[in-house]
């Protein structure tokens, strides 16, 4: 599956500050890793938010956001944010934001 360079490329321009931040190719998509920890995402046109388990609930409260099941299965703390969620730049920031604040509680990530 594609994934909208538009999008990606607004999301760069919010990481790119952040050395600790990675892409890679996933999903079909393209993902952003912060120290090692899926962060965030682009799936097709929608932004993949992983916002943790306690926001889960609250995330898919707001608008344009639905549950992450492209397998099939709920990935729980991760959601799809639809474009019409994304369409200023200032909630692109808060989805970033959201995925900044879980993954920045999350164990270091091991070296192999």
């Amino acid at each position: 599956m594609a994934y909208d360079e538009g999008l990606a490329q607004r999301l760069r321009e919010i990481l790119d500050d952040r050395p600790e931040v990675t892409e890679k190719k996933m999903f079909g998509g393209l993902a952003f890793l912060w120290a090692g920890h899926m962060c965030c995402g682009v799936l097709g046109e929608s932004l993949m938010a992983r916002v943790g388990p306690q926001r889960y609930a609250e995330a898919l409260g707001r608008p344009h956001t639905r549950t992450m099941d492209f397998t099939g299965k709920s990935m729980k703390g991760m959601v799809f944010v639809d474009p019409p969620g994304l369409a200023d730049d200032a909630d692109l920031e808060a989805w970033v934001g959201l995925c900044e604040t879980f993954v920045a509680s999350l164990p270091p990530k091991e070296r192999l």
